[in-house]
């Protein structure tokens, strides 16, 4: 396929209720929408960018930039073969990860599309597992009272885990107290997402009494060798997440000692290419594996999905339903909670889900094309664009 036109949308869409963590709250989630077309079929993905630089230092201004400027142009004229290309094409441009797989992924999605096939097969997912085992990410809540309500309400929807975002004074207590409110069978895992330090060793080492499925990303977003010597201290499970960038960062995590456990977020490490690599990483190493989120919309939560077809994604993900962050998703029909706590994976070519014409319309409050005509690298700001994205 040669790439044609690349059409991308800003969207924002108000959250049903803002969703804190360690590093601030967001209360609409705004994403980059990328369509691609080529040969009459268009295939579909978005961006996991933020407003503001804090869990990656991507935001929504330099996916834009990124794309527009260095990496579409690369595309543009090319004939790609088979997805697993784009990896190597782009790969002169270092990071900007997320950027990467926003237009990876809608490749996959072309490829799957165009020869009819569920993204899933295409991937090399398991045919036996198209009901995905979901948890659910519950923010920083106003005291331990609101976060044992939320999280009852929570398990009574059906989900399987309950991942508890915590930072320094919003920790121990409240955890203890949910554990002893839950019962000892309900999956509790914590995600610190880099709030602590190597110095709260000692602090860190209460965790273990708190019978923890796993502690998520606890020190530094770039560092593994602090979180080995947490590693070998705790009895808890140690996850990452942010510090993982690429199956070679899981590599060296993992023979390092600094992860029993890797959180895969395919728009973290660059697209369905890296994380089928880091996924077979963690497997040849027994290394168990799960799809994290990151508020996704409609369009990237089936992308999670497929993903989460393969073999190793053996721990639930936070691939919750539509209705957990939105009043109206953009696509129709949204995600559902099934009774046994899982999602189903979209039938159907590709992903198995477009946006809904009439709502991307009414969220959409920036809309470009870009086609091979027009394309050129450098730089320069937008026409007639805000570049305060």
């Amino acid at each position: 396929m040669k790439i044609e036109q690349v059409h991308m949308d800003f969207v924002e869409i108000p959250l049903k209720t803002p969703f804190q963590t360690s590093f601030g709250t967001e209360s609409r989630k705004s994403a980059w929408l990328l369509a691609v077309r080529a040969e009459g079929v268009t295939g579909w993905a978005e961006s996991v960018a933020d407003v503001e630089p804090l869990y990656s230092e991507e935001t929504h201004a330099t996916v834009y930039f990124a794309l527009k400027n260095h990496l579409l142009p690369r595309l543009f004229g090319v004939e790609i073969d088979r997805p697993e290309a784009v990896d190597a094409i782009l790969s002169p441009v270092r990071g900007n990860r997320m950027a990467k797989a926003a237009i990876e992924m809608a490749i996959w999605d072309w490829f799957a599309r165009s020869r009819n096939l569920p993204l899933w097969q295409l991937l090399g997912g398991d045919p036996g597992r198209m009901r995905i085992p979901v948890g659910v990410s519950i923010g920083i809540q106003p005291s331990a009272e609101h976060l044992i309500r939320v999280a009852e309400w929570y398990l009574e929807q059906g989900y399987r885990r309950l991942k508890v975002k915590i930072k320094p004074g919003t920790d121990l207590e409240r955890l203890g107290r949910l554990r002893a409110a839950v019962g000892d069978a309900v999956p509790i895992m914590a995600d610190a997402n880099s709030a602590y330090r190597l110095s709260d060793l000692e602090h860190l080492k209460s965790f273990d009494d708190l019978n923890l499925m796993m502690l998520e990303q606890p020190l530094a977003e770039d560092d593994i060798i602090d979180h080995r010597r947490l590693a070998e201290a705790l009895r808890t499970p140690i996850c990452l997440d942010e510090a993982i960038r690429s199956d070679e960062d899981g590599r060296k995590a993992i023979d390092l000692g600094a992860c029993s456990i890797i959180n895969i977020k395919v728009g973290r490490v660059g697209g369905h290419t890296v994380a089928r690599r880091l996924h077979d990483v963690a497997e040849a190493r027994g290394v168990p594996v799960w799809c994290g989120g990151m508020l996704e919309m409609g369009i990237g939560r089936a992308h999670n999905l497929h993903l989460s077809t393969l073999p190793n994604f053996r721990l639930p993900g936070d691939t919750s339903a539509s209705d957990r962050y939105f009043i109206e998703d953009l696509i129709e029909p949204p995600f559902r909670l099934n009774a046994d706590g899982t999602l189903s994976v979209p039938e159907g070519p590709g992903i198995g889900v477009e946006p809904d014409a009439r709502r991307l319309e009414r969220f959409s409050t920036h809309h470009e094309l870009f086609s091979a005509t027009v394309q050129s690298k450098g730089g320069g700001i937008p026409h007639g664009t805000s570049v305060s994205f």
